[in-house]
């Protein structure tokens, strides 16, 4: 593994892996879930050596790969702007996630975190350092944004900033079935009354029948004090059975920090119990909302809590495709899709071997309806396969390869080429 002082360590042994004809990628914090950073016979970059501080310019920041989007959100909140767009899990490096694409709870109106993205610097499979934006070398820029390190390996970015608010409203808004949870997200994206919209589907506890799951949606409203959210005006016309905070308990208005690092202490705890080093074959797919209810829900009824793990939940994230711009971002042809993810863990190898051929057969069928592969998961894939689903860009991901990466040194792991 080559942990590099500098940029140009980073050229010069892009170049060395060329002249040797040995394969090269980048590791942010490894949050993919099936060896898509990994490097047979070859070298890995950790790429969280690259963490200097953010520079916020007025509407922007410049950051290095390496650094994690909990320390870009909190340089920028210090002048009052926050990324439009960030993942549930903020402790991911800035590289990583442009990367795959990034998708969080605002991503129905702002996109991915790849379509925040104002210029990169990036190290191409030349061993060359460039730059390029959308009028730089657009064709380098598209290649580099959620084109999975195949044609150059982002060493820098400069991302769009928006207004941060101070603290959020959060609700919890429990259903009875998967088919009401996403009619009232479908409503909500287009109204847009919430800033952050996410679906759950977590095991229901006890006296709940044994397998029961229990349905919430997760939204919240932005805001600063003394301006404060209407309750009603949020939830009219909602079709919940319960929420969370209820009308007689106080209101739910944690920090916007706090709220946006919500997940670190679920992370901290499975780092100390040592589960976080267990498999995890996540699932994730982008479902055209036309087939979202009787795909999602049809899986959601026949999976056991076995089947899902104790550790993270079942997810229904909201999207308007039309936000959805970068060419390698896959996702499907309707205005409205789902991005829907089975987060289990595996207690064992073993168990990680079946849960990863269930993934390849709960793929297929979702393939079959439009769907798209989010790229983070753990679904084996061959190059046929990678061709469907880089389609119809696929040429245009085989011209920059053979431009940016002519001897096809960079991130063997996917098995793209």
């Amino acid at each position: 593994m080559l942990e590099p002082g500098s940029v140009d360590d980073i050229v010069r042994m892009v170049g060395f892996a060329r002249q040797q004809g040995i394969h090269i990628g980048a590791r942010g914090q490894g949050h993919t879930m099936f060896g898509q950073s990994l490097v047979e016979a070859g070298v890995v970059i950790d790429m969280s050596a690259l963490n200097t501080d953010p520079v916020v310019a007025d509407d922007r920041v410049t950051v290095r790969a390496g650094v994690l989007w909990r320390t870009v959100l909190e340089a920028s909140f210090r002048q009052g702007l926050t990324p439009p767009v960030i993942t549930g899990y903020i402790g991911l490096s800035v590289g990583g996630t442009l990367s795959v694409g990034g998708v969080g709870g605002t991503s129905y109106r702002y996109g991915a975190q790849v379509d925040n993205v104002l210029e990169l610097q990036v190290v191409t499979g030349a061993g060359r350092l460039e730059k390029c934006s959308p009028s730089q070398q657009p064709d380098l820029f598209e290649a580099a944004l959620a084109g999975l390190g195949q044609c150059a390996i982002i060493v820098e970015a400069t991302l769009r900033l928006v207004p941060a608010q101070s603290n959020a409203r959060v609700f919890l808004l429990f259903y009875p079935d998967v088919p009401t949870l996403l009619a009232d997200e479908r409503l909500l994206i287009a109204d847009g009354r919430f800033d952050h919209v996410v679906g759950y589907a977590v095991p229901a506890p006890p006296p709940a029948p044994a397998n029961a799951w229990a349905f919430f949606i997760e939204a919240a409203r932005y805001f600063t004090p003394p301006a404060a959210p209407d309750d009603d005006a949020l939830l009219a016309g909602l079709h919940f059975v319960a929420r969370s905070p209820s009308p007689q308990e106080p209101d739910n208005d944690p920090p916007y920090l706090a709220f946006a690092d919500r997940v670190a202490p679920l992370i901290d705890f499975l780092k100390a119990n040592g589960r976080i080093k267990l498999p995890h074959p996540w699932f994730d797919v982008f479902v055209p909302d036309s087939n979202i209810d009787d795909y999602a829900g049809g899986i959601v009824a026949t999976l056991t809590h076995d089947d899902l793990g104790p550790d993270f939940p079942i997810l229904f994230i909201p999207l308007k495709t039309a936000h959805l711009t970068r060419p390698l971002f896959r996702v499907p042809d309707e205005p409205v899709a789902f991005l829907f993810d089975i987060l289990s863990t595996a207690p064992n190898a073993d168990v990680a071997a079946q849960m990863v051929a269930r993934n390849r057969t709960l793929f297929e069928r979702a393939r079959d309806l439009g769907s798209k592969r989010y790229v983070i998961s753990a679904i084996p894939f061959s190059e046929h396969d990678w061709q469907q689903h880089f389609h119809p860009v696929w040429g245009q991901l085989v011209s920059a390869k053979r431009h940016f990466d002519p001897d096809n040194v960079l991130t063997p792991g996917p098995g793209i080429f």
